[in-house]
């Protein structure tokens, strides 16, 4: 082998070597953005600014869908935008019952029962709001139509003709959205209840009929004194939630 067949082999393989080292710590730094995301439940005032959330959606834009069709269609708040949509959404989810434009889970049994309990114990637990405390229980709920004080909520619809894979397809853009989010420094929630008043969504966001209201993402930067934020979930290991079929 000539030197410079040798040398040329050696630069590849140092350069093989360097990109599995970028490939690896790309793997350790996203397993770290998602084992350090969190649902925030309480948000200081400051807008985030429009370079920012730009960014997050350029991102979030990037989600694989059935056909690349993208279904989602974000309408977002800002400023008194937010203010104004929260203040008409809670005294709409004081008076009136539920109406969502997607099917409500028709219950929760097993593990999800007991995953679905332990997160609202420690919410609770938080908060020091007493079982017995209905009071205190309901003003935490309303909360969730005051988007916890974010200063901005991103309602997420989706194509009414895709039905449930076009729902799906949007549950992968709210977590590449929130995941975008947190890189950036921007903390989320994720949020169903905004969707169990879609028909206060569509009206007061003008949403034409053919779209359906998926969920929300609130989002703005993190109250981090708060004690609502203090407490996190835990996930099951790996091995719970995966069959392998060998044979």
């Amino acid at each position: 082998m000539s030197t410079s067949e040798a040398l040329e082999g050696q630069v590849c393989s140092e350069g093989d070597h360097a990109s599995d080292r970028s490939v690896g710590a790309t793997a350790v730094g996203f397993k770290r953005l998602l084992g350090e995301r969190w649902s925030c439940r309480a948000y200081l005032p400051d807008q985030v600014p429009d370079d920012v959330i730009a960014e997050m959606f350029v991102v979030a834009q990037r989600t694989a869908s059935w056909c690349n069709t993208q279904p989602w269609q974000v309408y977002l708040t800002k400023g008194e935008g937010t203010r104004r949509f929260a203040a008409s959404l809670t005294d709409h989810a004081k008076i009136h019952d539920q109406v969502s434009d997607l099917g409500m889970p028709a219950g929760y049994q097993g593990v999800y029962k007991e995953r679905r309990r332990g997160a609202g114990y420690a919410l609770y637990a938080s908060l020091e709001i007493a079982r017995e405390d209905r009071a205190a229980r309901e003003a935490q709920r309303l909360k969730n139509f005051e988007f916890f004080g974010a200063p901005h909520v991103a309602v997420i619809t989706t194509d009414r003709d895709q039905g449930v894979y076009g729902a799906v397809d949007c549950g992968g853009y709210v977590a590449n959205l929130i995941n975008a989010a947190s890189s950036l420094g921007v903390a989320t929630i994720p949020q169903a209840a905004i969707a169990m008043h879609s028909d206060h969504v569509r009206e007061y966001l003008a949403i034409p009929a053919d779209r359906l209201v998926v969920c929300a993402v609130s989002f703005g930067y993190a109250d981090t004194a708060h004690p609502v934020n203090q407490f996190r979930t835990t996930r099951v290991d790996a091995d719970d939630a995966v069959v392998v079929v060998d044979r």
